[in-house]
Formats: C-alpha cells, sequence, structure tokens
C-alpha cells in the first residue's frame, strides 16, 4: 500500500528510519552496537539519567505502581501529579499549572480550549516556523488564522495595521520561544509592542526554552523579563527536565478550563507517577544547581565559537541548538553518516521539517559535554567537513 510513497522518499533522501540506543541518554551512548558522543538529544541539563532522578521515579513506583489506569479525571490523578503541578506553578511564578502526556497534548488542548474563547469573531496570528503540533493544532480549531513569516516582525506589523482595533474581534498570538530548527529565539518584546493596541491572547511554546535560558532558567519569557507581559506558557518535562510530558502554567480559571475543555487532557490516561516524581526531582536540582546551566552555556559557547572558526554556516542560533547549514538532504545525510562512523552522532535534518534547500545537522549541546568531547567532535567536524567539500 506504502510502497511507491516509500521508495519516492528514499529517491528523494527523505526516508527516516530509526536508530536503537541501548544505553542510558547521556554525553555518550551506544546506538546501532556504536559507541558515540551524543549531539542529537535535548537533555540539555544532562538530567535524564541523574542518581537523583531515577531514585525519585524507583521510589515513586515503590509506592504507587507504574500505570494509572485511567484519565485524571476518573482515578487516575495521582498525589506526583498535583505536587509537582503545585512546583512547576511556583517556579514559573503563575497561580495555576497542569500537565499533560506531552508537549503534543498540551498544544492540542491549550490552543483548543483558547480557541473557543475566541469565539465568534477571533483571528490566530502564527509564526510560519512554529512547530507541528502548534500548527496541527489551529488547524484542527478551524478558527481564521494568519502566518506570517518567520520572525518577520514587519509582516507580523502589517497584519496587525489591517486589523481594525475597535474591532471586539479577539487575537490569539502563537510562537515558538526557541525555534528547535534553528536555534534562535521569537522576538518576544517587537510582537507584543506591535499588538499593543488590539485585545490579545500570547501564547509562547516554550518546549527548548524552560529550564534553560533566564537568570533561573524559566525561559525565554525570562530570558526577555516579559513575565508580567505574556501570562501563559507551554513547557516540556521532557527535554531539559529529564522526564516526559509536559505542562500549561497560567492563571487558576485557564488551568480549570483545560480539565473541562482540553480533549487531549480529557480522554487520555495520566502520566505515569514515577514521570510526575522524576520531573518534581529535575525541577529541585535546577534550582539547586545554577552551575550546572552555567556548564551547559560555557559547552555550547565554546562549541559555537570554534564551529564557526572552521567555516560552518551556524544561522543565527541564540541557544545550545547549533545548526550546522549543508542544503541538499544527500549531503546532510554523507556528512551525518561519516560523522558517526568517527565516533560523533549529529542527525541530519531534512524536509518536511525545515524548508527545502536548508538540510542540516542539529547538534544540541548538553552541560554534561566534557572538554576532550567537545575537542574530539571539533577535530572530526573539522576533517570531515574538510574531505567532504562542505568547508575549505
Amino acid at each position: 500500500m506504502f510502497k511507491q510513497a516509500l521508495a519516492q522518499l528514499q529517491q528523494e533522501n527523505l526516508l527516516r528510519t530509526l536508530h536503537n540506543s541501548d544505553s542510558a541518554q547521556d554525553a555518550q551512548v551506544t546506538i546501532n552496537g556504536k559507541t558515540v558522543i551524543l549531539f542529537a538529544s535535548n537533555n540539555y541539563l544532562g538530567l535524564a539519567n541523574h542518581p537523583k532522578i531515577k531514585e525519585a521515579a524507583i521510589t515513586a513506583i515503590k509506592t504507587y505502581g507504574f500505570g494509572t489506569g485511567a484519565s485524571r479525571l476518573l482515578s487516575g490523578s495521582i498525589t506526583p501529579h498535583k505536587q509537582l503541578e503545585e512546583q512547576l506553578a511556583s517556579f514559573t511564578k503563575t497561580a495555576s499549572a497542569l500537565i499533560f502526556n506531552s508537549g503534543y497534548h498540551a498544544n492540542l488542548g491549550l490552543i483548543q480550549t483558547l480557541a473557543q474563547g475566541l469565539q465568534p469573531h477571533g483571528i490566530i496570528f502564527v509564526d510560519r516556523s512554529s512547530h507541528a503540533s502548534l500548527i496541527d493544532a489551529i488547524r484542527l480549531t478551524k478558527t481564521p488564522f494568519r502566518v506570517y513569516r518567520r520572525k518577520n516582525t514587519n509582516e507580523f506589523k502589517h497584519l496587525f495595521t489591517n486589523q481594525n482595533p475597535d474591532a471586539p474581534q479577539k487575537i490569539l498570538i502563537i510562537t515558538e520561544g526557541v525555534f528547535s530548527m534553528d536555534g534562535d529565539l521569537a522576538p518576544l518584546p517587537e510582537l507584543l509592542t506591535s499588538s499593543k493596541n488590539f485585545k490579545t491572547t500570547f501564547l509562547v511554546d516554550d518546549a527548548h526554552g524552560f529550564g534553560v535560558l533566564g537568570n533561573t532558567g524559566r525561559g525565554t519569557i525570562e530570558h526577555f523579563g516579559l513575565d508580567t507581559e505574556i501570562p501563559i506558557r507551554m513547557g516540556t518535562l521532557g527535554k531539559a527536565i529529564g522526564s516526559i510530558g509536559a505542562f500549561v502554567a497560567g492563571p487558576h480559571d485557564l488551568t480549570q478550563a483545560l480539565i473541562n475543555r482540553a480533549r487531549s487532557f480529557m480522554y487520555t490516561t495520566a502520566l505515569p507517577p514515577a514521570a510526575a516524581a522524576a520531573a518534581s526531582a529535575a525541577l529541585k536540582i535546577i534550582e539547586s544547581e545554577p552551575e550546572r546551566r552555567r556548564q551547559l552555556w560555557k559547552n555550547r559557547d565554546y562549541m559555537l565559537k570554534n564551529i564557526q572558526a572552521l567555516g560552518f554556516n551556524t544561522l543565527n542560533t541564540e541557544s545550545p541548538i547549533l545548526p550546522i547549514l549543508v542544503g541538499e538532504p544527500l549531503h546532510a545525510l554523507r556528512f551525518s553518516e561519516a560523522l558517526f562512523e568517527r565516533g560523533v552522532y549529529a542527525p541530519a535534518i531534512r524536509p518536511p521539517t525545515i524548508p527545502r534547500g536548508t538540510s542540516r545537522l542539529r547538534m544540541n549541546i548538553m552541560a554534561t559535554h566534557d572538554k576532550p568531547q567537545l575537542d574530539y567532535t571539533l577535530d572530526v567536524l573539522h576533517n570531515t567537513g574538510k574531505l567532504l567539500g562542505i568547508i575549505s
């Protein structure tokens, strides 16, 4: 049934396959039987394999078992869920928080709920480079929406200029905080300034900013000093936090609305208590060990400076996500495969994840990468890049 479509993907060098790892997520892992330095993980702070997180999960399993057996609206709401939500609200300095099973679930449920509040004459504005879950959620609401080009504040401003500030129209603005394929940040202050004369709600998907950006790790909103200006945020628990799941933080009436309206929350078996307990332990580590985040940024700055010095194009990254632009899918695949053979795993990112002609490697830096690993990687990048003609 799908043979022809798969053959077409193969011909275009866009076919994807799974790589099996039989080791814990860390700076060095075993993939397909080969030991490699890992640059393909969102485990920015290296917490996924932290002893305290494993201990918290094991203790929760001993107390509550593993599965929850039901949605939280039935019998699946367990004490670690409530404890984590209270902790998230405190950490993000919001009134309330609600956890979901994944970032995809959170975005579907949140945007569905916010869109109901836009009726009957609402409209959504979204950055074109926003995550697939945001775009899918917007389409499912069947609410009119406008897409502005990536970080193009002039186009965004033009779209708003065509709105009537005296009209009763409600507006929802959606963007990622950190763009996951390029590593740069959304221009949140400029977006706020351009929309200040309108009745707007802002939603920032801060999956890659939470735990990483800001003085305390609260994310992109804290980085820009906009906590009071943007009261709603979505963050994940499976990236810098090292667990699984996601959350929405904001006003108390929002989380109550989500409990009663977000289908992706209402009709899903709840997260295992062990996952919530692991996330709680990770938040405590983030608060008590700021040096872990400082080490992440030290590693990131060192790698970015040296990768650029080698002659690679890293686009305009502002985060621990370091893209290396290659161009065509086949070239990106060959580059990634050559690095893998030399003990460095940095996957090739290809369309439709990114626009055609912009295939790249995507290197995610972690706090737990040590300097010998980073220096070895730079040496391999240099030699392999020259061998393949990517750099001169």
